[in-house]
């Protein structure tokens, strides 16, 4: 049983789509596996567009975990890649390497060079090649919202993580390795851990009240979430030459530098802007760490 696609964001459209597999495959005794492309197709054709994932591999590979799925195949897109036609991608991939038995996708599913596959072009080819197929219609929420990556990366960049998080069926989180920082936000009584953003979209700028725990066997805190509020973004007061994540942990004092942390980002709080001084900085962070408490507060 084989669902193919990018699955960036891993939102609840998507998770609906592989428990689709999940049934058809234990009604016949099979695994499920997802077929993926790294990188993501968009960044092959689009080298210079402007950071955009919302779930870069090591994240999409844990949250496909999580959701059950038995087999991972991961093909590697590139320009050679990408100029195999639709036919090729058939015969060589699902049916060649893979051997599916059965395949779902969605409504909107394309492959092969200028994306002629498509749904009917399985259909087509199914009784042929010995392959079952499955086609979901697009998958609504509340609202007659279609679960959507593209709608998940507005909201983000509208500063609205709670209603992405609706579609996601979680909170959006960034996750990295905790760097060196130049350790100001101590002197002012406000220790931060800071994470670049990579090839994370850029969401709205600005304070954000944050859950952050860790990841694994290097989870500092074991499996718990600790609350916080963080910065995202380029620090106009002090001046950040690239686009960062700047966390202030409550209630713990732990040295976290070299960790893997992430950082679900659950309510914004307010845009980042410029203060005349440290001083001024300094009380407004107390007014923003106050106001993410309360927001964690009613989220727990």
């Amino acid at each position: 049983m084989l669902t193919i696609g990018n699955f960036d964001g891993l939102h609840r459209g998507h998770a609906l789509l592989i428990e689709r597999a999940q049934n058809l495959a234990r009604a016949g005794g099979h695994p499920v596996g997802v077929l993926t492309f790294e990188p993501h197709p968009r960044s092959v054709f689009v080298p210079a567009a402007e950071p955009f994932r919302l779930t870069p591999f090591r994240v999409k590979e844990r949250e496909l975990a999580r959701l059950g799925v038995d087999l991972l195949f991961v093909q590697h897109f590139d320009l050679t890649f990408a100029a195999k036609s639709a036919e090729d991608f058939l015969s060589e991939i699902i049916v060649g390497a893979i051997g599916a038995s059965h395949v779902v996708v969605g409504w909107d599913c394309t492959f092969g060079k200028g994306r002629r596959g498509s749904p009917e072009m399985l259909r087509a080819a199914g009784p042929r090649c010995g392959f079952g197929v499955t086609v979901l219609e697009p998958i609504r929420g509340e609202g007659e919202v279609v679960y959507s990556s593209t709608q998940i990366r507005e909201l983000l960049r509208s500063g609205k993580p709670r209603e992405a998080a609706v579609l996601l069926g979680r909170c959006w989180e960034i996750d990295g390795r905790v760097a060196v920082g130049d350790r100001r936000g101590r002197t002012i009584g406000f220790p931060t851990v800071n994470l670049g953003l990579g090839d994370y979209i850029r969401p709205a700028f600005g304070v954000y009240a944050v859950r952050v725990s860790g990841d694994g066997a290097d989870d500092p805190f074991a499996g718990r979430a600790i609350d916080g509020v963080a910065n995202i973004g380029l620090r106009p007061t002090i001046g950040t030459p690239e686009p960062r994540l700047e966390a202030h942990l409550f209630d713990i004092d732990a040295d976290l530098y070299g960790r893997h942390l992430r950082v679900a980002l659950v309510d914004y709080i307010r845009l980042e802007r410029k203060f005349a001084d440290l001083d001024a900085l300094k009380a407004q962070i107390a007014l923003d760490a106050r106001r993410a408490r309360e927001l964690l507060a009613i989220t727990k």
